[in-house]
């Protein structure tokens, strides 16, 4: 052999390996995690996903400020953001995935370069953290007039504002003055199995053809098809399965949930993602987050009791609750729905974008960076919930569960002073690791011997978290 053709054979063989390398990675990017289907893996590895953002379509915000929203999400240990594809002109800067021509209206058939310029600088951003995205295709407050917001009248799919069709082609109102929860937007009813709207519905499939054309190229990336939706069980299947689909020809698969309105989650709403794991590959439990206290604790228990006989990852991407907000929530509300979720076993919990969850602020770095602090002595998904445990509580309330390795996570909320728990395996030396919730996480630990029963009181007056390790 030559030293040319040995070169060309070496060349060949480092083509083949880096080939072999990029497949090998794709295919171990955001997956269940095989050995506990609960949970997520990325790159091979379990992960626990967490974090926080100011706004929930990061993707349209200015370079200055999106790259610093993300390196102090990853700074505070947060890996997960929520993105969805909204356009909504709330902040001054959103744009129109469309082209506007120069009478002002927009042509659906070419697309504004700016959007999707963004949209791959927000996947290739996080990309570079190891930032798990998960999308939302659809917004269903872009296409309302609801508490004259307006968006409907100002959207390029309204008719007035497109030169592609006429109010009486698309069988769209040219109004929705109803809360989207309605489900009177015409919008939402276009599959072949609703209302056959082929004249829209060729508009929407290229749109989310261009948004495949970006996010496919990338492994961190889960689909959820609605934000908090009310319309009919076909819309979301159509949807689902077409996007598999698409992924499917590319060889790569890709992961897809719908995200269901009710806060009850015990409703039929639910059991239509809950029921088919052939269609819907994780939850998204977020509604959730409007109930509170026993009940939050209850919903979220009851829907991973009926996973339980085909588990897959439970995620949280709206942790509602921020003081003085419009539900009547408070910051404290936000805290505790965040810790009760990842000990009662979430795969991924996100705090809200203000005003309605507490973003990125310091309480919520501070809870990113107390996951991350958690996990150097356990880790999440060797918990189960030992509510039994149990035995008095001096103050509101207290989380318990238990590792496989011998250990328990106490949450013990703002205002709870003491609680005595079973003690049972655990007698004799005993280590107590408290961290604080509030403005950074701190450490400490104390000593204690513990027989049947092991009574502790929290430091002072704050969120705490208490790992109790037996010594013996």
């Amino acid at each position: 052999m030559t030293i040319s053709q040995n070169h060309r054979h070496l060349g060949g063989t480092l083509t083949f390996l880096c080939f072999t390398s990029l497949h090998l990675l794709q295919s171990q990017g955001i997956q269940p995690w095989k050995e506990n289907p609960s949970y997520w893996s990325f790159r091979g590895e379990p992960v626990l996903l967490v974090g926080g953002s100011d706004d929930d379509n990061l993707f349209q915000w200015p370079a200055d400020q999106l790259i610093p929203q993300l390196d102090q999400l990853a700074n505070a240990g947060g890996n997960v953001i929520r993105n969805t594809m909204s356009d909504r002109q709330d902040k001054g800067f959103e744009v129109y995935p469309f082209l506007r021509l120069a009478d002002g209206r927009y042509d659906l058939n070419q697309w504004n370069p700016v959007y999707w310029d963004r949209f791959e600088r927000m996947l290739r951003e996080t990309a570079k953290r190891n930032i798990i995205v998960q999308i939302e295709i659809w917004d269903r407050f872009d296409y309302t007039d609801n508490r004259d917001r307006n968006h409907w009248q100002r959207h390029p799919y309204h008719p007035n504002n497109n030169i592609n069709y006429t109010l009486k082609e698309s069988g769209f109102a040219a109004r929705y003055p109803d809360h989207p929860g309605a489900n009177k937007q015409a919008f939402f009813y276009t599959s072949p199995k609703q209302r056959n709207n082929q004249v829209v519905l060729s508009y929407q499939e290229a749109f989310v053809d261009k948004l495949l054309g970006h996010s496919l190229n990338y492994d961190h990336v889960l689909y959820c098809i609605d934000n908090e939706t009310k319309a009919e069980p076909a819309w979301g299947e159509y949807w689902a399965r077409r996007i598999k689909e698409r992924a499917r020809k590319e060889g790569k698969t890709i992961y897809v949930t719908e995200m269901w309105d009710a806060w009850d989650l015990t409703s039929a709403e639910h059991r239509q993602t809950f029921d088919r794991p052939e269609l819907y590959d994780f939850v998204d439990v977020s509604q959730n987050n409007h109930n509170s206290g026993q009940k939050h604790w209850d919903n979220f228990l009851h829907v991973k009791n009926y996973l339980s006989s085909k588990p897959r990852p439970m995620n949280t991407t709206k942790t509602y609750g921020a003081t003085g907000n419009k539900f009547g929530h408070t910051d404290q509300d936000a805290i505790e729905r965040f810790w009760r979720h990842l000990i009662a076993g979430a795969a991924s919990a996100r705090f809200h974008r203000p005003d309605s969850g507490i973003g990125l602020n310091p309480k919520a770095k501070a809870c990113l960076s107390a996951v991350r602090l958690v996990e150097r002595s356990l880790r999440f998904w060797d918990l189960k919930p030992v509510m039994n445990r149990i035995e008095t509580i001096q103050g509101s309330q207290a989380y318990l569960a238990e590792s496989s390795e011998q250990a328990l996570l106490c949450f013990l909320p703002l205002g709870t002073e003491s609680i005595t728990i079973n003690a049972t395996g655990y007698e004799g030396s005993v280590t107590i690791t408290w961290i604080r919730l509030e403005d950074g996480p701190i450490r400490m630990k104390m000593q204690v011997k513990a027989s049947k029963s092991l009574s502790f009181r929290v430091p002072h007056t704050a969120n705490w978290l208490a790992i109790v390790r037996s010594e013996n």
